[in-house]
């Protein structure tokens, strides 16, 4: 069974910088890429940074890049989002999800099939 556990959400001021991570189990680690999405208040689910472990290779949504880094631990099963320098724009419910494929192909919601239940990001101004 493919499971995917966030952790590592909080509170913390503009500026300021968090890490989650998301440990995952249930299926060889280097034959799917994982990806991190982040849903706000009122808004969509959007696709935020994605990693394929087997060669780390990342995408990053615009908004993100320079700031936030993804990087993958394959002898522990864990992908890590290390976000620096945030904004209150951040604040969401952060969900990693399994992608059907290894390769880094974006964010379209059909590619991704299991989700973690996700972890509160809030950035206060």
């Amino acid at each position: 069974e493919v499971q995917l556990v966030e952790s590592g959400g909080g509170l913390v001021q503009a500026g300021g910088s968090l890490s989650l991570s998301c440990a995952a189990s249930g299926f060889t680690f280097d034959d799917h890429a994982i990806a991190w999405f982040r849903q706000a208040p009122g808004k969509e689910r959007e696709g935020v940074s994605c990693i394929n472990p087997s060669d780390g290779a990342t995408l990053y949504t615009d908004s993100v890049k320079g700031r936030f880094t993804m990087s993958s631990d394959n002898a522990k099963n864990t992908v890590s989002l290390q976000m620096n320098n945030l904004k209150p724009e951040d604040t969401a419910v952060y969900y990693c999800a399994h992608s059907k494929v290894s390769d880094v192909l974006g964010f379209l919601p059909r590619l991704y099939d299991y989700w973690g239940q996700g972890t509160q990001v809030t950035v206060s101004s």
